[in-house]
Formats: structure tokens, sequence, C-alpha cells
């Protein structure tokens, strides 16, 4: 359970993050929050896919494993790639809205949040804010500006009927099978047969890239299987 705090440096002043990577850190994830404008740095890793949400929209999403809690990304020494995805590196701060005024908050529940000497300081000693929290902060406000942007393009996508659900078969060396549901892919087809003047309109928009970009990302479906496998031998 979450316990998120406003994070001043008075209450705040001596509080520090642990930043390595791990599953006792929070890492062991099947997938994270994705946003388009992130697209084609996640494609080159990471499968993208599209889930309804407890509200029933549909969102993006990074996926890093088949099952829930499993990061096939994740070795011993943190993370096997080198981009870590937004909605994982703001852990373990988050962004409150209070009459539109956007504030920085921390989530003190987080195993990130050190309970010693380790990890970074948030506050330099007389109180001024660390080079780790203006990332932290830069990080969120990109993070927060790409969730503003995506409903309007999951709009667009669902105008045009480009999603599609799919179910993702694994079949193991011993004939037994595992399947992954509920998720959704961009419909090349229908993304093909597009008429040029709409295409002409997701381009304005700045959809058009992030739509190849989920496109390509696909071909790491086979990675994670790859990778499940292994893990299974």
């Amino acid at each position: 359970m979450q316990n998120p705090q406003l994070l001043d440096n008075i209450t705040h002043k001596d509080l520090r993050i642990i930043t390595r990577r791990g599953a006792e850190w929070g890492d062991a994830r099947m997938s994270c929050i994705a946003t388009p404008d992130e697209f084609r740095r996640l494609q080159v890793h990471y499968p993208i896919v599209f889930q309804k949400n407890d509200q029933g929209s549909m969102q993006p999403l990074a996926l890093f494993g088949l099952q829930e809690g499993q990061n096939l990304f994740l070795g011993p020494e943190g993370w096997t790639v080198p981009y870590v995805p937004l909605a994982m590196q703001r852990e373990p701060f988050m962004i409150g809205v209070n009459e539109d005024e956007l504030r920085m908050l921390v989530d003190m529940a987080s195993p990130r949040i050190s309970q010693g000497a380790e990890g970074e300081a948030v506050f330099l000693p007389l109180g001024g804010t660390s080079e780790f929290l203006e990332h932290a902060n830069s990080v969120l406000k990109t993070l927060h500006e790409g969730l503003q942007a995506t409903p309007a393009f999951i709009d667009a996508l669902l105008a045009h009927e480009l999603l599609e659900p799919f179910v993702l078969d694994v079949e193991r060396p011993d004939g037994s099978h595992g399947r992954l549901v509920g998720l959704y892919t961009i419909h090349e087809e229908r993304l093909a047969a597009l008429d040029e003047k709409t295409v002409g309109l997701l381009h304005q928009a700045d959809y058009l890239m992030p739509i190849y970009m989920a496109v390509a990302s696909l071909s790491h479906l086979h990675t994670l299987i790859r990778l499940q496998l292994a893990s299974e031998a």
C-alpha cells in the first residue's frame, strides 16, 4: 500500500533514495505505463501493447514479462537493457495535483526509501534540492506531460479502429502451453488500408511515428518468449 507525502525539505531533510535496480526495490513487474512520446526509446527493447485499465480506458504499456510479478529484463546486476522506462525511473516519486497546481510527492512505503546512509540524498545539507532530485523532477514532468497527451492518441486509434485484441501462446519443450490474454496491439491491416487524408491527419498530430514504433516493437515478443523459456529451463 502506498503512503504518498508532499515532499518538502523540512520533513524529508534527511531522505535518501536507493537507486540500485532489482526485485527487492520494486522492479519485478510485468509491465508499466508508457506514453506515445516514449515509444521510440521503448521499442528498442520492449514490446509495446495496450490494455484496459480499471476505469475501462485503454492505455499503452511496455511489457516486461508474461505473468504478474515477472520482469524478464531483470538480472542479478539490475536491468539487462540500457533504457529503463520513465514510469519505472520516477519511483518513488509521483505527481499530485491540487487546484491545477502540480506538486511532487514521495511514496514513503516504497522499498526505495533508504533506512540508513545508503542512497542518493534528496536535499542538500542547507535545504536546497540535490542534482538527484532535479533529475527526478525532470523525469516526472516528462512523464506527466506524456500521460496528459495519451488520451487523445488513444481516441485517434479507437476512432480508426486501429486496436485489436491478441493472444500470445507460448509452447514449452514438454508440449505444455502458456497463454497471455487481455492485451491489444495495432491492427496492421487497417493501418495499411487508411486513406491518404487520414494518414495525413495522423501525421500532423504526431501520431504516425508512435503507431509504427508500437508495430515495430512487437518483434520483441519473441524475445520475451525466449527469455521465458530460458528462465524455466
